[in-house]
């Protein structure tokens, strides 16, 4: 007879590839019951069940938690939680994973989380905030080039505008300010220096007292190989990074993780949940770019790859505030996760075309593919976002661990699909030089 306690699991978030990659992780545990996922994609409903609720709709979700008497909830994309999911939830007595809104305002607001920096000597680029056009114009044409345009609110992956000249420095901050073209989000803006070194992701799980680092993970944000074209959510994510070594990450820990959870609790947000800096490894040492306060997507799906230790355990443990209690473990490889999207993207994309050869990719060794924008219709599977389809790999070195994702990408194919051949190249690299 069966005596394990099966939870079942409610997963909210964008619907992409972090979610599935979450939901595939936990399904292995034998605690894990029925996996629901609002709102899911056609990768999700082969593990749980998709729910019409999209993740803005806090109520209707709150009604479901009720109704299904759901164990655990995991607040995983960035909307819920600036909506103050968290905080509802445990408002009537719902067991959820995540940072509060106000713990979470250090993702969705750039004001507050430079201001927050610069309080607490954390280290940043320069920076100044604005909410007067004239005033941040005039700031912006007295910086030296490029210069970093940042929108204060949510603005899902687009707020940066990297700046090549004063020119179109001066046409993004009239573009949010005055043009309104992201709406409230752009009632500030941050103007700061262009930082210069490798940029890498770093994830951080904490119960509010106590915190694990991940491994170190590396995303590429730009559309076009060479890191060139617009910004996306991310095109593709290697990671553990060989070229960050233990005095790096030591490094890291002290002089940014360890100081800024300590802030955020002396200012009463202590942080729960994954917090997700992403930092430039300058010659002055590493500095903060941005935080996240969630997983990052692809660096989700090559997270669950390499995690040996029971996620659902290491998610209990941390929502009962008994994080040092438990030892998560990492499997002794590297991995990737590339990210396949369609035509057009990041800007206007066809939606609808069919997709194949995913199970023919699945039958080469090592090989897991994460959906994001997809959905079935009429039993055919078909892209329904910008970013489609995440394409995993593992291997015991990186160089094979990509070589085995490109091999499996091969076999997939739908109208307009493009993806970046060079991730992980600017890696490679350094390994060399390091040699």
């Amino acid at each position: 007879m069966d005596s394990i306690n099966k939870q079942k699991i409610l997963i909210i978030g964008a619907g992409g590839g972090r979610e599935h990659a979450l939901g595939w992780k936990i399904a292995q545990s034998p605690r894990a019951g029925q996996i629901f996922f609002a709102p899911g994609n056609a990768g999700t409903e082969r593990i749980g069940t998709n729910v019409d609720i999209k993740s803005n709709d806090i109520l209707k979700l709150l009604d479901f938690a009720k109704k299904e008497k759901v164990d655990l909830t995991l607040a995983v994309s960035d909307e819920p939680l600036y909506l103050g999911v968290v905080d509802e939830f445990r408002k009537r007595g719902l067991r959820i994973w995540g940072p509060t809104k106000a713990a979470s305002q250090i993702e969705w607001s750039k004001v507050f989380s430079k201001d927050f920096m610069h309080r607490h000597n954390l280290p940043t680029a320069e920076f100044q905030t604005f909410s007067d056009y004239q005033k941040a114009k005039y700031y912006a044409m007295r910086q030296s080039l490029p210069v970093v345009i940042k929108v204060d609110g949510l603005a899902f992956g687009k707020g940066v505008i990297i700046a090549n000249t004063h020119d179109e420095a001066c046409k993004a901050i009239e573009d949010i300010l005055v043009k309104k073209i992201f709406s409230d989000s752009g009632n500030e803006v941050v103007i700061e220096e262009f930082l210069i070194g490798p940029e890498i992701s770093i994830h951080v799980l904490s119960d509010g007292i106590n915190y694990k680092i991940f491994p170190s993970s590396q995303d590429h944000k730009r559309i076009g190989e060479g890191d060139t074209g617009g910004n996306t959510g991310g095109m593709g994510v290697i990671g553990p990074l060989p070229f960050v070594n233990k005095e790096i990450m030591e490094k890291i820990e002290k002089e940014i993780i360890a100081p800024t959870l300590r802030a955020m609790e002396e200012d009463g947000i202590p942080f729960e949940g994954i917090l997700y800096p992403s930092l430039m490894l300058t010659t002055d040492g590493p500095k903060i770019i941005e935080f996240n306060a969630r997983f990052g997507d692809p660096e989700a799906q090559t997270y669950m790859r390499l995690l040996d230790t029971d996620l659902l355990d290491i998610l209990d443990a941390c929502v009962d505030k008994k994080l040092d209690k438990i030892e998560i473990k990492w499997r002794e490889k590297f991995a990737c996760n590339i990210a396949l999207a369609s035509g057009g993207y990041p800007g206007n994309y066809e939606k609808g075309k069919i997709i194949g050869g995913i199970d023919e990719a699945e039958m080469q060794p090592d090989i897991i593919v994460f959906h994001a924008g997809t959905i079935m219709k009429n039993r055919t599977l078909v892209t329904n976002g910008g970013r489609v389809l995440g394409v995993s790999a593992t291997a015991g070195t990186l160089e094979e661990a990509l070589k085995k994702a490109y091999k499996a990408i091969d076999k997939i194919s739908f109208e307009g699909m493009q993806y970046r051949r060079d991730i992980g190249k600017k890696a490679l690299a350094q390994i060399l030089i390091l040699k």
